[in-house]
């Protein structure tokens, strides 16, 4: 059973690498490119939207946030262009970051800290 949670994984891995790909080819419908940038660059992010050290809801994203929009953005990808990316994703060397996700996922930090800092200056003032 651990085996196949790891090959689970490394599926996930490659298929996140995949809608990167995806994401950059023209041959892709332009609703699935949309949804392949926006889950490739969230889950290649260095940075998590809930870090992993609050309980329960850090691991919430890694086990059904990314997996549920991989397999929407796969579903929304021809099938043998999908086949196509995922050739070209187990040929990388490496797994590529994505900047622009870390920053949109900072972004969204410090949003969030502004409306409760001004939330906070309302309600104690």
């Amino acid at each position: 059973m651990l085996e196949r949670v790891k090959q689970w994984a490394r599926r996930l891995k490659r298929d996140a690498v995949a809608l990167w790909i995806a994401a950059r080819d023209p041959r892709t419908p332009l609703i699935a490119k949309m949804v392949a940038a926006a889950v490739a660059a969230y889950a290649l992010s260095p940075i998590d939207l809930i870090p992993d050290f609050i309980p329960v809801l850090g691991y919430l994203d890694d086990l059904l946030i990314v997996p549920a929009g991989i397999a929407l953005a796969v579903r929304l990808i021809p099938a043998k262009l999908m086949s196509d990316f995922r050739k070209r994703a187990d040929a990388r060397a490496g797994r590529p970051r994505s900047l622009s996700g870390a920053a949109v996922i900072v972004l969204v930090w410090l949003l969030g800290l502004a409306a409760l800092g001004f939330w906070a200056l309302r309600h104690f003032r």
